[in-house]
């Protein structure tokens, strides 16, 4: 089917008004609050170790150190120092926002294989 110069424009215009008209509707609609992070009372841990539990009103995840020297011996002890707890919806957004940062992470650095 062969298009005319005219309803070839007619297409062109009628795209610019339709792209026009979205960045007009990105412009007017409303920001969200702005989000202040106050650190002033953050602490900082480090963790190799985390272990997570549920119940249905809510999702603990727990955060250690294995500072076990010799397994054979002592077997592994580790040390829990921090316990987060998240309701179901705050673990989910947790879960799909380290999922996107190992994503990115991999992509840069390669893949983190997991024994």
């Amino acid at each position: 089917m062969e298009i005319e110069p005219q309803q070839e424009e007619n297409v062109m215009v009628q795209k610019n008004m339709n792209e026009e008209s979205k960045a007009e509707e990105t412009k007017t609609q409303p920001e969200g609050p702005k989000i202040h992070w106050d650190q002033e009372k953050m602490k900082t841990t480090y963790a190799n170790v985390c272990n997570v539990s549920s119940t249905r009103e809510e999702v603990s995840v727990l955060f250690g150190t294995n500072q076990t020297v010799n397994v054979a011996r002592d077997g592994i002890t580790v040390e829990l120092t921090d316990r987060i707890i998240l309701n179901p919806y705050a673990a989910k957004r947790l879960a799909n926002i380290l999922t996107g940062v190992l994503k990115q992470y991999e992509a840069a650095f390669g893949a983190l294989p997991i024994d």
